[in-house]
């Protein structure tokens, strides 16, 4: 495997007074370049701080974590590994901070010492991939929740990361907004060879993944394809997560002895899979 990123072994503690917390627990993890990875878990089960530790924003208590063979602890390295790896939070609100969009883009790129036209090509690129080029003059305060986050959005792939690590970018936005971050994070993947890792908690966010990885207490619980996880409803369930509706529905029905198989996804293979169990009982 040609990995981006490695999590050897890592915890990472919290200190309030006298009180030690370690919200991630002796943790490995592979990032697979090139891959789109979905990281779920419910509030306080670590994956957030997990997430600020694979740019180097948080920094492992014990363990290391790798970008590129370049360990994350290593202070004359941090402004490469961030290179490489860009982060976006929850609120774009946080991170625009240019009254015009394309000055927003341009922030990063010209922190880098840049040439302008250098910047001009980044800006111009980065607004074309998450599909915000019509509104480069534009104000940022009068675009919409989903519009914003993808400036935010251009704005760290204007710095031509090689890995994208998003903590739940879609939790503000209303379903319309959302759609359009997880279409703009896919196209990214595909087209533009970026590896995503996003951290969520909506089931449906995570259904065309390559790999989906759940977390809680601070461990990895599970780690495979979407159609394998969300058919383990009773595990996910457990954990305080909800499962998509067509794999809630299967699971149901196997239950109660229908020969169903409960791997099925997405509407058409679930209302087929439906189909042929009917036909089965006849």
């Amino acid at each position: 495997m040609d990995s981006i990123i490695s999590v050897r072994n890592v915890t990472y503690e919290y200190r309030e007074e006298e009180t030690v917390y370690a919200a991630v627990k002796d943790l490995s993890l592979e990032i697979e370049r090139g891959s789109f990875t979905v990281i779920l878990g419910h509030n306080g089960s670590g994956k957030s701080t997990l997430a600020k530790m694979l740019n180097g924003l948080n920094k492992p208590t014990s363990g290391d974590v790798l970008v590129d063979g370049i360990n994350t602890k290593d202070e004359s390295t941090e402004i490469e590994v961030k290179r490489k790896v860009g982060m976006v939070f929850q609120n774009p609100d946080n991170q625009i901070i240019a009254s015009i969009v394309e000055e927003d883009v341009a922030f990063g790129p010209e922190n880098l010492g840049l040439e302008p036209s250098e910047i001009r090509r980044r800006v111009d690129n980065a607004l074309k991939a998450v599909d915000m080029y019509d509104f480069r003059e534009s104000t940022p305060h009068r675009l919409s929740g989903g519009q914003k986050q993808r400036i935010a959005i251009a704005g760290i792939m204007a710095m031509e990361p090689e890995c994208l690590v998003l903590d739940e970018p879609t939790a503000m936005l209303d379903p319309k907004g959302r759609a359009e971050i997880i279409s703009t994070l896919h196209r990214l993947n595909s087209d533009k060879g970026i590896t995503i890792v996003l951290i969520t908690h909506y089931m449906e966010e995570a259904e065309n993944a390559d790999r989906v990885i759940v977390m809680n207490d601070g461990k990895i619980i599970a780690d495979n394809v979407p159609k394998v996880i969300f058919s383990d409803v009773k595990t996910l369930k457990s954990v305080g997560l909800d499962v998509p509706q067509t794999a809630e529905l299967l699971y149901s029905l196997k239950e109660n002895g229908f020969p169903v198989d409960t791997h099925a996804l997405s509407v058409k293979e679930a209302a087929a899979e439906i189909i042929k169990a009917m036909r089965s009982e006849e």
